[in-house]
């Protein structure tokens, strides 16, 4: 019963929709077909009946002729689903629910733009993934983020990396779950004397398949990535830069160190620990 009454005030307000634009419902109709032709997709027809019966509650609208009544109704597609209680502002929060299963790289500088990025950004911790990545802006996962610290994020000269939770490469100097800045300009491998872990410098690398974040060795066209002395990852080795590309340097870390942002050791596989 609850869903048939959310079919008929959904369509209710669709029927709002197009009486304050002034369509009659053949109107619509003939408007659609045009559409319709202009894509060359008959699923954008909307014709009289289906209009009536939808307007009645009594079936809910598919995505291409919901698409229809939006360009028709001058609504913006979101508004359409948000009668049908879908609102895209929940996508990131379900989509926490569900992990990455990769290290992977936070996009490109042209894709972030800053416009688009919410300020304060809400980073939910139920977001959880495995591997490493990159992403196309920062993603909501932890808490609120003050307002000082985003003005600091270079988002138009940086990417963001995220570390995979199950990414042990340099624990314990960067986390598994943390998020790394990258400077994309950077992507030649110096090596470094200093005996301080983060005075060496740390890349960021795709790989055929994957992503890997950690310091570097370049010697005879192959490229090692190189763990901590006390992580469980051994040492990889990659022909460069045919099955290794350096994406930049990690020239900043974000991560959490309390409440469980960290998988113990106990629970990984035995073929990832040092015999």
């Amino acid at each position: 019963m609850g869903s048939e009454i959310r079919r008929a005030e959904s369509g209710k307000r669709l029927r709002d929709f197009r009486v304050r634009v002034g369509l009659g419902i053949r109107e619509v109709e003939r408007r659609s077909q045009r559409l319709a032709e202009i894509r060359a997709n008959s699923d954008y027809l909307v014709s009289h009946s289906w209009i009536r019966s939808v307007e009645l509650g009594e079936f809910t609208p598919g995505i291409f002729k919901l698409y229809s009544l939006s360009v028709l109704y001058h609504r913006g597609y979101e508004e359409l689903l948000a009668a049908y209680g879908i609102h895209v502002t929940d996508v990131a929060k379900d989509q926490a629910m569900f992990g990455w299963p990769a290290t992977h790289v936070v996009g490109t500088s042209s894709d972030t733009d800053v416009s688009d990025m919410p300020v304060p950004v809400r980073v939910r911790q139920e977001f959880e993934s495995e591997k490493t990545n990159l992403l196309t802006r920062l993603v909501q996962v932890w808490g609120d983020i003050p307002v000082a610290l985003i003005r600091q994020l270079d988002v138009r000269k940086s990417l963001y990396g995220y570390i995979g939770l199950k990414d042990f490469t340099l624990h314990p100097v960067i986390l598994p779950g943390s998020f790394v800045q990258i400077d994309p300009k950077q992507t030649k491998v110096k090596t470094s004397a200093s005996r301080r872990e983060l005075d060496r410098p740390i890349y960021f690398i795709e790989l055929r398949d994957a992503y890997a974040c950690g310091w570097c060795e370049l010697k005879g066209g192959q490229l090692s990535v190189v763990p901590h002395v006390n992580s469980p990852q051994e040492i990889r080795r990659f022909s460069y830069p045919h099955e290794a590309e350096i994406i930049g340097r990690v020239t900043g870390v974000a991560m959490r160190i309390a409440n469980g942002g960290l998988s113990p050791f106990s629970e990984l596989p035995d073929a990832t620990r040092h015999s």
